[in-house]
Order: C-alpha cells, then structure tokens, then sequence
C-alpha cells in the first residue's frame, strides 16, 4: 500500500496517493509520518492544481514568492492543519517518554517543515515559514547529533543552510535566524550527500538539487537527475517538461525540442500519464523556446494556439496564461508591431493584473519589450 502510495505521488497522481495513505493512516492511526505523508500529498495537490510544480517557480522570473497567494478550500486547508497537528501531537508524547527518539523527532521536523511549506507557498506568510523552517532545522540537528549517521536528517539542514544563506541581510536579521547566517556552497553538499547516502530522502534530494542547480545555473549538473528521475518515474510528466527547459538553458535547442515532441508524441499515443497534459502546456513550453532561440513566427503561433479563445484561456493556469499573452507581445515588439504588442500586453494585464508578468507587461506598453544584451 504504501509502496503504491509513494509511486502514485511522485507520478503526480495525488488522488490515488491520497486514498491509499488514508487507508494507511486508518490502519495504523498512531504513526505519526504516515499523517505527515497525508498533508504533503495535500499541498502538493494543490500545487499542482495551480500549475506551481514547476522549478521555474525558483529559478524564473516569476518566482513563487512573488505569485499570488492560492486558494485552497476551507476543508483541504483545515483538514491538512488536522494532520499536521496529530502527527506533532504524536510525536510530542512520544517525546515525553523518550527524547532521544531519533524517529518521533526527525517526523515532528518534517511536519514542521511542511507547515512552513504551506504557510510560504500557500499563505505567504513569509515570518510563520520561516519560524516553522527553523524549528525544523533544530528538531533535525537533534537528530543527527544523537545519530551522525541519520542522513535522511540531514536534508532540511541542507535546504535550511542553503535558503538562509540566500537571503538578504534584513531576513537574516529577524530574531528567530539569529546568529545563524546560512551557507549556500554547504547546504548545497548536504543535500549531495543525502542524494547519495540516505535512505528514504534520496529521491527528494535529487529533486531538490535540479532546481537548486539550475537555480545556480549549473543545468549540465542537473540535466543527468532529471533524466534519471524520468526513468524512475515515468508517469510524471513535469520532468520532461523540467528537461527540456533545461535543455534549452544551456543552449542545446535540438535536445529541447526533441523533448517535447517526444511529450507531444506520448499524448497522441495516450501513454500512461500523459493523456493529462493539456495541449495548450506543450503549445505554451514550444512556444517558448522557440522565443528564446529567435525563432519568432513559430513561437508566436504556438503561443497564440495557447491562448485561441476565451474558452481556452479560462482553463489555463494563471502562469501559462499571462506568460503566453506577456511572450505575445514581445515578439511584436521584437518585430516592430507595437500596436498589436500593446493589445497582447493588455490581455496578459486583465488575465491576472497580479502577476509579475501582469506588470512587466504593464512596463512594456510604454517601453516597448527589446531583447536584453546576451554575455
């Protein structure tokens, strides 16, 4: 069951991970990691309902911490508190009996941690993630100081190091990050050594570090993970989607292109998992790359297939839509069409007027878009 579960999740299908953790957690109500499993597939349902999966999240212009906030329904949000708030509370009596145990303290740090997940990428309570990372941190470095060998441990601490250590001094100065100042370089090779040393984290670690890597523009170190993930999971098609921008970051355009033919290919053939690619996604991702390699008339009629008529655009994630009407744009621009630019610029602004790209697109409509300077 839980083998099924954990296959499920990772191919995103988050309905089928959420039935067989539930039926888990009414078998075994008193493990603390199994409700911890449960509010995890909970958010990321709703990360991925919202098209907010993607590593462009923390390494693109429009970054996470600058998408407006989701929605999720009262029930989700109350039921995943639910979870989280029994699995602490287990962990914490089993704490009374025991402080040394390794398993209840290395759980209550990950339900801290996705509380804080929840609170940055859902809430935007910037303050209430950060504290909650930290109690995280702490819970973790209990552990690995009882057991040094605990890798699993050691990949918030990773992740801890290397989020503290990207932020401006005026977090760093809040109370609850005092006199700790984060090391990217460090936290970087902890979550190395978990990818290659630990356990049941060696998954994650791997995701994690493509899109720190790619963040850190060292795609060639990442492209190897990811490919490596599409082989492990094979259902899940965001990786080829993560692999093709990758492709196209350092610069390999046939590779790129030849990743998402291959995305479109599966979806006509309906191979398991990708009949539930929208089109308009593999329009969009074409689209895309090919603005980034100048290739403008294919780009722009991909993008406009993205965007064809209102019907489409209601089911579009709010990221694909604005990006597809912001990138319309510049291609006009880019071809001396500021006319038709500004009409493009003010559909992406009435799409999702808080968007990033909403008011890069806002900035366009009287400074025409041009291509920045290539180093």
């Amino acid at each position: 069951m839980l083998d099924d579960a954990y296959e499920a999740f990772y191919n995103l299908d988050y309905d089928q991970a959420l039935a067989d953790y539930e039926q888990a957690v009414a078998a075994n109500p008193n493990e603390p990691d199994l409700h911890n499993h449960l509010a995890h597939t909970l958010l990321y349902r709703e990360l991925y309902r919202n098209g907010a999966l993607e590593s462009q999240l923390v390494t693109g212009s429009n970054s996470f911490l600058r998408r407006a906030k989701m929605e999720p329904t009262a029930e989700v949000e109350k039921r995943f508190f639910a979870e989280i708030d029994k699995s602490m509370a287990i962990c914490q009596e089993r704490l009374a009996k025991n402080p040394r145990d390794t398993h209840a303290l290395h759980t209550l740090a990950v339900a801290y941690s996705l509380r804080a997940n929840y609170n940055l990428l859902v809430r935007k309570a910037w303050a209430g993630a950060l504290s909650d990372a930290t109690k995280a941190h702490k819970y973790d470095n209990d552990v690995t100081q009882i057991d040094p060998t605990d890798y699993d441990a050691r990949l918030l601490q990773g992740v801890y190091d290397y989020v503290v250590g990207s932020l401006s001094w005026s977090w760093r100065a809040l109370g609850f990050v005092a006199g700790f100042h984060g090391d990217k370089q460090r936290g970087l090779a902890t979550i190395e050594e978990v990818a290659q040393k630990g356990r049941d984290n060696r998954v994650d670690a791997d995701i994690i570090l493509c899109a720190l890597y790619r963040r850190e523009g060292q795609v060639n170190r990442a492209i190897p993970l990811v490919s490596k993930l599409i082989d492990r999971f094979p259902r899940n098609y965001l990786l080829r989607f993560e692999l093709a921008q990758m492709y196209g970051a350092a610069g390999q355009r046939r590779n790129a292109i030849d990743t998402l033919a291959g995305i479109a290919k599966r979806k006509e053939e309906n191979v398991a998992g990708y009949g539930r690619v929208p089109w308009e996604k593999i329009y969009f991702e074409t689209g895309n790359l090919q603005f980034w390699f100048d290739d403008l008339d294919h780009a722009l009629e991909n993008l406009k297939k993205v965007t064809a008529s209102p019907d489409q655009l209601k089911e579009l994630d709010l990221n694909t839509g604005v990006l597809a009407l912001m990138r319309q744009g510049q291609i006009y621009d880019l071809q001396n069409r500021h006319n038709l630019a500004v009409k493009a610029y003010e559909q992406a602004i009435q799409f999702a007027p808080d968007a990033e790209a909403a008011r890069e697109s806002q900035h366009y409509i009287n400074s025409p878009y041009k291509r920045p300077a290539r180093g």
